[in-house]
């Protein structure tokens, strides 16, 4: 007796409604907010948690109550979810149950009376000048086509703020070399333009004599950083190793340096040489120049040292007279 036409007769396990709902939520994402790969990733992983909870607590997504969404929240702090995840999670949530109530699949949003997480901003790490110069001094002396490619890669980062996901994701060819601006699909895939420095062209002119070397079976690719890989481009996983590579090799800590250290670097390094606060907003691709106001200790720092400087009273020596009152 065998037991295959039994199997094949089986009916289909039936799609939850809650898990209908996410995919449509999802999909909603990518289609209307052009959301990118990481985030929807981000995000299926976050409501797979809380569906999980949920059904353990005798409930799912679409049934969930505002309490015990609360309890779940709670459990963050017990289970030491850091406050940026815990931010994150509940963002999700809001917007998925926006999402329920605009759809018609949930008549009430449990996630409206719910206080987000306290989050204490840190201070980015960053790299002094001196740290940029010797890691593209370093990549620039490594030898071959991954020595170049690196190069490239490292100027590219640190002359335009890019995001790593921007700098991959990059066309080929790119603008001539006497071109003086990038356009950048960011997230949202909008789209911004950004300078390019004399030292950036003539690395990615230096890149683009080997660039042939990364291509598969020598088949033509739309992108500027190939790879032989099974993806096609060059991964963030793999630049993010041939960096901290590099960082080892210079004698950097490697802990202090990532694509978005240099990213960091980028915009500190123009607001304490005078740029506009705005103008670095509209460089990294910020939607609100409340993020890009992180970056204002580096503004801090360069006002003290401009009162130090060239406020009267800070030099040394003899002050001034004091000036008699007038009898007028």
């Amino acid at each position: 007796m065998t037991l295959a036409p039994a199997i094949a007769d089986a009916p289909p396990t039936p799609v939850s409604a809650a898990k209908r709902a996410v995919e449509a939520f999802l999909e909603m994402l990518a289609a209307e907010r052009a959301a990118s790969a990481h985030t929807l990733t981000a995000y299926a992983r976050d409501l797979a948690k809380a569906q999980i909870w949920a059904e353990a607590a005798g409930s799912d997504l679409l049934a969930i109550g505002r309490e015990e969404l609360s309890r779940y929240l709670r459990s963050f702090a017990k289970d030491g979810v850091a406050p940026a995840t815990a931010a994150r999670r509940l963002s999700c949530l809001r917007q998925f149950y926006r999402f329920l109530c605009a759809d018609g699949r949930r008549a009430d949003d449990p996630t409206t009376a719910v206080d987000s997480p306290r989050r204490t901003r840190a201070l980015p790490k960053i790299l002094s000048e001196a740290d940029v110069e010797h890691l593209l001094s370093a990549a620039e002396k490594r030898p071959g086509p991954e020595g170049r490619r690196l190069h490239a890669m490292i100027e590219l980062l640190y002359a335009t703020g890019m995001r790593i996901s921007e700098l991959l994701a990059l066309p080929y060819p790119l603008p001539r070399e006497d071109a003086r601006f990038l356009v950048v699909r960011g997230k949202g895939k909008k789209e911004r333009l950004v300078p390019l420095s004399d030292r950036a062209l003539q690395a990615v002119a230096a890149y683009a004599e080997v660039r042939p070397h990364f291509l598969k079976a020598k088949r033509p690719s739309r992108w500027l950083f190939p790879s032989r890989g099974r993806s096609g481009v060059l991964t963030r996983i793999r630049f993010y190793q041939l960096l901290r590579e590099l960082a080892v090799a210079t004698g950097l800590d490697r802990a202090k340096v990532s694509p978005h250290v240099l990213r960091h670097a980028f915009a500190s390094h123009l607001l304490a040489h005078g740029a506009d606060l705005r103008v670095v907003q509209q460089l990294l691709g910020h939607a609100d120049i409340a993020t890009t106001e992180i970056y204002t200790h580096v503004l801090d720092e360069r006002l003290k040292s401009l009162v130090v400087e060239h406020h009267p009273l800070s030099q040394p020596g003899p002050r001034r007279a004091e000036a008699k009152p007038s009898r007028d």
